[in-house]
């Protein structure tokens, strides 16, 4: 089986109205449903979600110095909101779950798979 990541974008500056208390509950019930559904279909292997982009903290090597910068490298409107790490046994059935939980989660999914580095 191959192990895909689900990952969960969410777009800068994009108004969005808070949850309601009663909305929030009813978004977790469906992401608590889902993922009992991969972890009975063995789908399942890890997720987790991610603070805004705006606490990232960047580390990188320049000039041999370490540097550490405040906030996301990529200069971009998107940002990383969380993810799915799945096992499936092609692109479609990974599909497959990406569409469950973009239903869920109300979110563009990318979907993409690891490389296979077992072989080097």
């Amino acid at each position: 089986m191959t192990q895909y990541m689900l990952s969960v974008h969410s777009v800068e500056g994009e108004a969005r109205a808070p949850m309601t208390d009663e909305e929030m509950r009813q978004s977790y019930q469906r992401i608590g449903i889902l993922e009992t559904e991969m972890k009975s279909a063995g789908a399942w292997a890890f997720s987790g979600r991610l603070h805004e982009a705006d606490t990232a903290t960047v580390v990188r090597v320049s000039g041999g110095e370490v540097l550490t910068t405040d906030g996301p490298f990529a200069e971009s409107k998107e940002h990383l909101g969380g993810f799915y790490i799945i096992e499936a046994e092609d692109l479609d059935a990974a599909l497959a779950w990406a569409s469950k939980v973009t239903a869920a989660v109300g979110a563009p999914i990318e979907v993409r798979p690891f490389m296979d580095m077992s072989g080097t």
